[in-house]
């Protein structure tokens, strides 16, 4: 039997998108392939279970090489199998999480049958010269460096940070996997046609999200609920502290924080949802994946015209900004959400569990 630890930045209750794609993984490894999962949360203030549906947890106790290494699989186990969920920022306050990386390569180092299987979802940050990430940038591009390396295996889920991953890696001659992120509040087996649904438009993710979402978008928000002839706009997350009631008119109904399965049941029955995103990183947001998954219409406030890891304007999400001048009738909004879920199915999670999977026993023989 393989067994793998998952190195996380967190795990439910804690609301952290890395936590739910690696526990949802980890049952769909359990269930289709009997590879059981341990976790190790690689944040000492986190706050949980020992045991998480018969996964075993534990959490480092400091930010150190020694408190990762004592949790470690080490050669006297059968457990030699690491999978590494990397975003810098999710490990060191200013996304160098040097404690990490120099555990890992000590674990490597020490042992000639473990194996590192590295998910990165980040590389490193890039900005302005007024912010850390640009000053920053080059050190988290050195972390990243010494973890392709020491790396048996790795993916991402951005055909962009593959490009970074493979000048990275130099002469290493490693298989890079590119896959989107999956939805991790499910994925219904059937979705009813736009047709059939509510006139409802949902907001849904966390705060900083939906707050973008109606400060920066407004407009185009309104424009969307007029043009669709939405009834109801319902905001599902965190409460945002905005005190909506109305948008132009249109009843906003706070929902607050929902079960996966009740904003499952939401989205499956809602005509639109909208999100204000880069449209260059839709393939690593979980949200964009939730809206695909469910067959709803996504929306953006703004257009891309180039394809970005298969995701075209027009084709994939709808955004008012096009075409402004003529009204998409029922079909045309159909075709687009049903491109959307089309993408979203060559990369869902049975999909990715099967890379996984395959990628694991690989590395374990």
């Amino acid at each position: 039997m393989i067994v793998v630890t998952q190195v996380v930045t967190g795990l439910p209750p804690a609301v952290d998108g890395i936590g739910d794609y690696s526990l949802n993984l980890a049952r769909e490894l359990r269930k289709e392939f009997g590879i059981e999962t341990q976790f190790i949360v690689g944040n000492p203030n986190w706050i949980g279970a020992k045991d998480i549906e018969g996964f075993p947890v534990n959490k480092v106790t400091v930010h150190s090489t020694a408190s990762l290494l004592s949790l470690l699989p080490n050669e006297a186990q059968t457990r030699t199998i690491v999978l590494l969920h990397y975003v810098g920022y999710g490990y060191a306050k200013r996304g160098c999480p040097f404690w990490l990386v120099e555990g890992l390569e000590c674990w490597k180092r020490n042992s000639a049958s473990t194996h590192l299987v590295t998910m990165f979802h980040e590389v490193y940050a890039s900005g302005p010269l007024w912010t850390s990430a640009f000053w920053l940038s080059s050190v988290q591009r050195h972390l990243a460096v010494r973890l392709v390396q020491i790396s048996d295996r790795y993916l991402t889920s951005k055909q962009g940070y593959g490009r970074i991953l493979q000048e990275l890696a130099q002469s290493k001659q490693t298989q890079l996997l590119t896959l989107p992120v999956f939805s991790t509040i499910g994925e219904p087996k059937q979705v009813p046609p736009l047709a059939q649904r509510y006139r409802r438009l949902v907001v849904f993710g966390g705060c900083s999200n939906r707050i973008r979402v109606y400060q920066k978008s407004g407009l185009e928000l309104s424009e969307t609920c007029q043009r669709l002839k939405i009834e109801e706009i319902w905001d599902i997350g965190p409460p945002t502290g905005l005190g909506l009631s109305t948008i132009d008119g249109i009843p906003v109904v706070e929902m607050g924080s929902q079960s996966a399965s009740n904003v499952s049941d939401i989205l499956s029955n809602s005509l639109a949802a909208f999100f204000n995103y880069h449209l260059n990183y839709l393939a690593k947001s979980t949200i964009f994946a939730a809206y695909c998954a469910h067959g709803i219409l996504p929306v953006s406030p703004r257009s891309h015209k180039l394809s970005i890891d298969g995701i075209i304007a027009g084709r994939h999400y709808w955004s008012p900004v096009d075409n402004t001048q003529r009204f998409h009738n029922l079909e045309e909004l159909q075709a687009i959400a049903n491109n959307a879920y089309a993408w979203y199915q060559t990369h869902n999670l049975s999909v990715q569990a099967k890379a996984f999977a395959a990628l694991l026993a690989d590395t374990s023989k």
